[in-house]
């Protein structure tokens, strides 16, 4: 008998479904409660959508909490049970406060008007779920879409952390989460839909493009160690920069050194960061090897976002959570957005424990988004009509735990030599220590960033269509072929197919969620496609 499920991200057992327990770590009460939260999120959401039917302003907080909500139930951002349940019960409060506020409640969906005590969670959970949803094309359909939309929060948390909202972008989510309540919405209805939550996919990644870059600047091509200092030191992942610039400000002259980990890598391109003598460099690799690295850093981690795995016991009491990300047993720091988040406890701990254990040495080289590949158009315009480049790659998305997305370091090595990578997002771990050279004075490997970071490989391709007077956008020498693991990755995909991009290779394999009718229109329609062998993918893609 099922105990949950879900089919969420790529390593999904059997790439059918995780239904005892997920490959993530969560469990089927946590993976009940995430369900639930996500149904009174859509609630929430109906109501927010009523109230500005009847002119009234919805408050910003309201969209915030939304944001938080989805964020919440992303892969590897949550498994503390008590930590959602309570995200559930401050949501069913908010929607109390916001149902006082309206005159016509008659058209509101069940999401909007239910409430239970706690011990009631359990049992609507059961009926909320994915498979709530009967008609196998629409569940994927809405699923899709949910994803998306997951991806899209996190990037407006992210925004919104730096007092950056559109709230045009918060009233599509509001809306798309309430119409995917309604069981009589057409395949194309939900088709149209998931095109449309593409499209501000892209508005989104560019709210946060702009919020980084104005408070920090715009990355540069940055030199990033791979060593470690004397001191002791803490360990910063995840994707928010506003955790890591309060954390800099009070670690400064302590004695403890910053380091940064994985999805925090691109930090160090911005060049407000570079004022910080003490963010001494990056330590380790992708977030699928914590568990080993983290054993080694010996000092105090913040996860800040997704990704984090459940912890070893020895370290556990090292793992501090903020944020969205939640882990039963570890600290959480609390603050709100707008508010600086008190760290004296996680750095007193730092003084105590020894400095990290090195684990490489060396540099790695990043820094290449939009600006920095902009200001080097001329040599890439040269080379591309020199023939000196002959395709750029565009191999962005996410790593994991699958020998199969071995397939990725493969293939980054069996490319041409006149064939440039550009990548933002973990899937770069899979090649981004290879040594492939340089073309013309080009590293064969642009790193853009993280996949925070993706808005930059869009404006890239949308600048190399107009440099080269091109009418549409698949004309340009330009390939993908994207590894995928979790939400965020779903709403580049989509944000891609709105742009126009088609024959995108998604791999290591197809999400479980498309059904083969979805599956169908979108090989149909876009050229969507999974990977082969590597010969034979380098032949199809570059010829």
């Amino acid at each position: 008998m099922e105990q949950m499920f879900c089919f969420q991200c790529q390593e999904t057992a059997q790439n059918t479904g995780c239904t005892v327990c997920g490959v993530c770590g969560k469990n089927a009460e946590v993976a009940a409660m995430q369900d639930l939260l996500v149904y009174v999120t859509k609630g929430l959401s109906s109501m927010a959508c009523a109230l500005r039917k009847e002119g009234k302003s919805v408050d910003k907080s309201v969209n915030h909490r939304i944001t938080l909500n989805l964020f919440i139930t992303i892969t590897n951002a949550n498994f503390d049970n008590a930590s959602i349940i309570s995200h559930i019960k401050q949501t069913l409060e908010l929607k109390k406060t916001l149902l006082s506020n309206l005159v016509d409640t008659s058209h509101l969906p069940e999401a909007a008007l239910w409430e239970a005590p706690e011990s009631e969670f359990m049992k609507k959970a059961k009926t909320v779920g994915i498979l709530s949803t009967q008609d196998e094309d629409k569940r994927s359909l809405k699923e899709l879409i949910t994803y998306g939309l997951k991806g899209l929060a996190a990037y407006l948390k992210h925004a919104n952390a730096l007092l950056k909202d559109d709230e045009s972008i918060d009233i599509f989510i509001q809306e798309t989460l309430a119409k995917i309540l309604d069981e009589n919405m057409s395949v194309d209805a939900l088709i149209a839909l998931t095109l449309e939550t593409g499209k501000y996919g892209v508005y989104g990644m560019g709210l946060l493009d702009s919020a980084n870059t104005e408070n920090y600047g715009n990355p540069e091509i940055t030199k990033v160690s791979l060593g470690v200092g004397k001191n002791p030191g803490i360990l910063i992942s995840g994707h928010d920069l506003k955790d890591l610039e309060m954390l800099l400000e009070q670690t400064q002259d302590t004695g403890v050194d910053v380091y940064t980990h994985s999805e925090m890598l691109p930090a160090h391109y911005y060049p407000a960061f570079k004022k910080y003598s003490h963010l001494k460099g990056n330590y380790g690799n992708a977030w699928w090897k914590q568990k080993e690295e983290f054993e080694k850093f010996n000092g105090p981690i913040l996860m800040t976002t997704n990704c984090v795995i459940p912890p070893s016991e020895s370290y556990k009491h090292r793992l501090w959570t903020t944020g969205a990300v939640g882990v039963a047993g570890c600290n959480h720091i609390q603050g709100n957005t707008g508010e600086t988040k008190d760290f004296s406890a996680i750095i007193a701990q730092a003084k105590t424990c020894p400095p990290p254990t090195e684990l490489e040495s060396g540099t790695i080289v990043g820094g290449f988004a939009h600006t920095q590949v902009f200001s080097l158009a001329d040599k890439i315009v040269e080379a591309v009509k020199s023939g000196a480049i002959r395709k750029f790659v565009v191999m962005a998305g996410c790593d994991g735990r699958m020998k199969s997305r071995d397939y990725y370091t493969a293939f980054a090595k069996a490319l041409p030599h006149d064939t440039v990578i550009l990548t933002a997002g973990c899937a770069k771990y899979k090649y981004n220590k290879l040594n492939l050279g340089e073309i013309a004075g080009i590293p064969r490997v642009l790193d853009a960033g993280q996949c925070n970071d993706s808005y930059s490989l869009a404006l890239i391709a949308l600048k190399l269509k107009d440099i080269f007077n091109l009418s549409d956008i698949n004309e340009l020498p330009l390939v993908f072929n994207i590894a995928w693991y979790e939400q965020k990755a779903v709403i580049v995909l989509l944000a891609l197919l709105h742009l126009g991009v088609k024959n995108i290779h998604l791999g290591p394999t197809l999400p479980a969620f498309l059904s083969p009718g979805v599956a169908q229109v979108l090989v149909e329609k876009f050229g969507i496609a999974g990977i082969g062998t590597v010969e034979d993918d380098i032949k199809l893609l570059i010829g």
